[in-house]
């Protein structure tokens, strides 16, 4: 039976985490010892002594080192525990398993475009070149708001809206370097997304980012589908901002004749996310949506597991799962030219985790590592990629982005993600239009708190109510409803546009 108190992960580990708020002189039975201090809920609790320098352990992992003298029974964070770096045993695909695919995939109704891409949605979309041409872009998509002008879209009850996705940058760069490549690569994921019925891109005119460098970067061309033109030739603000009112009026005639018609699964690729962790991620939320991945990959569908800075320490549980050493290899790449980053940038890895984090109960980014980890279920690694390149692979896929949600997520929908599912546990408020973004809960309180915000709680498991399993059947079966059109926390809220934020490598000059 479970210790109402506390939770063990794994017999081995040093510590155990508080289910609730424990104060000194509480017995925990289960563990044959007395709690000294206060220790808040989610935090952990020490269930030997451990000598100073000595490496902790959670979820059977090394997850810092002992700053000082531990009793059993004490409270475990960063008065006491530290980072340190520690030598990791990859084993490339040591752990690479067939993976056993069901024999009826489940099916979602789908939008089934003109040249056979599935959408999870149906947007037209307003993307910018460069941040002088926001503004308009704005203007073009504000006309179209349900909340401010709703007889704007009352003929076309079958789109979802229209949305303009700006940013900052776009100019002021090399030419030819890699953060316009980067900046081109993210606009033409998004450009090709099977969520947009069709684009429209504006642009200033006189920016480094041309329209047309993108377009032939990310071998794309104009047509009833991708509209491109700038404020300069177009006669400035107010007669770009009709002439694009006018185009988008056009534009939704067509997106709205698209119809939901049921699809197989395979056709769903979600990207994993989370935000404000607490102590709980690793042990509710993250594999309880791993549980859900597993099942997804079984019936044929992809899971982008990201946020390179958040997976560091932990990297070799992937690399053993990873079907070749050559994807292996990949994964340790991305790893060191992260070090070297950090180290160009006198940054360092080991700066994760965030106030909110440690508030949560996560100490160091070893920790936080491993529990971010749990999101991406037990099947193989296949493939890994870099940051907004397009996703081809089946199966479990990782990007390399940062940790940063909102920048982290924009490379995954630009690599082809139609559904986004954010895990938290301090409290989240996010969308990432074109793609529905589901939100998990990791505790009660906060399910209770920001019920609002959050789609599911799998604070059950931390209750003792649900199992894992038996959470992530429950995850599963709402990616398939979001996926047919069942609108999320998220977008009821209209969430989704301020979101999109393209990663911004290099000097600005």
């Amino acid at each position: 039976m479970s210790d109402p108190l506390v939770i063990r992960i794994h017999p081995k580990d040093d510590v155990v985490i508080a289910r609730h708020q424990l104060v000194g002189g509480t017995r925990i039975e289960s563990e044959g010892l007395t709690v000294s201090g206060l220790v808040p809920p989610g935090h952990k609790v020490a269930t030997r002594a451990i000598a100073a320098g000595e490496p902790v352990r959670r979820y059977d992992q090394i997850i810092g080192t002992a700053k000082q003298a531990i009793a059993p029974g004490q409270h475990v964070h960063t008065h006491n525990l530290e980072f340190s770096s520690f030598a990791r045993e990859y084993a490339a695909a040591s752990g690479a398993r067939p993976t056993e695919y069901v024999a009826a995939p489940a099916t979602f109704d789908g939008i089934v475009r003109a040249d056979g891409r599935i959408a999870t949605r149906n947007y037209v979309g307003i993307l910018t070149s460069v941040n002088c041409s926001a503004t308009v872009a704005r203007a073009i998509a504000d006309h179209f708001r349900r909340d401010t002008n709703p007889k704007a879209l009352e003929r076309f009850p079958n789109v979802d809206g229209v949305v303009a996705l700006t940013h900052g940058g776009g100019c002021a760069t090399d030419s030819a370097g890699e953060p316009l490549q980067v900046l081109r690569r993210t606009l033409g994921g998004y450009a090709r997304h099977p969520n947009f019925a069709s684009v429209v891109v504006v642009g200033l005119g006189c920016e480094t980012n041309q329209i047309n460098g993108m377009l032939e970067q990310e071998s794309l061309s104009t047509g009833a589908q991708l509209h491109a033109f700038n404020i300069q030739e177009t006669g400035g603000t107010k007669k770009t901002v009709a002439h694009g009112i006018e185009l988008v009026e056009w534009l939704l005639e067509e997106a709205n004749r698209a119809t939901r018609t049921p699809v197989p699964a395979n056709h769903i690729m979600v990207g994993l996310q989370c935000g404000g962790s607490d102590g709980y991620s690793g042990i509710s939320a993250n594999p309880a949506l791993g549980a859900a991945v597993d099942r997804l990959v079984r019936h044929g569908g992809t899971a982008i597991l990201s946020e390179t800075p958040e997976i560091y320490g932990g990297e070799h549980l992937l690399t053993r799962r990873a079907v070749s050493k050559e994807v292996a290899d990949k994964l340790v790449a991305r790893i060191r030219w992260w070090e070297r980053y950090c180290e160009r940038n006198d940054a360092a890895m080991d700066n994760n985790p965030s106030a909110g984090n440690k508030a949560g109960g996560l100490t160091t980014i070893l920790e936080k590592s491993l529990g971010a980890i749990a999101k991406s279920g037990t099947t193989n690694l296949v493939d890994v990629v870099e940051y907004a390149q397009p996703v081809t692979a089946k199966g479990l896929v990782f990007m390399d982005t940062p940790g940063y949600d909102p920048v982290s997520a924009t490379g995954q929908v630009a690599g082809g993600a139609n559904l986004i599912c954010f895990t938290t546990g301090r409290g989240s408020a996010y969308g990432c239009a074109p793609s529905p973004s589901l939100k998990l809960s990791t505790n009660t309180a906060l399910w209770t708190q920001q019920e609002d915000d959050i789609d599911i709680n799998c604070g059950d498991v931390i209750d003792g109510t649900v199992s894992i399993d038996e959470m992530g059947e429950r995850i599963f079966r709402l990616m398939l409803a979001t996926a047919s059109g069942r609108k999320t926390k998220s977008e009821i809220h209209g969430y989704g546009q301020n979101e999109f934020v393209p990663w911004s490598l290099g000097a600005v000059m």
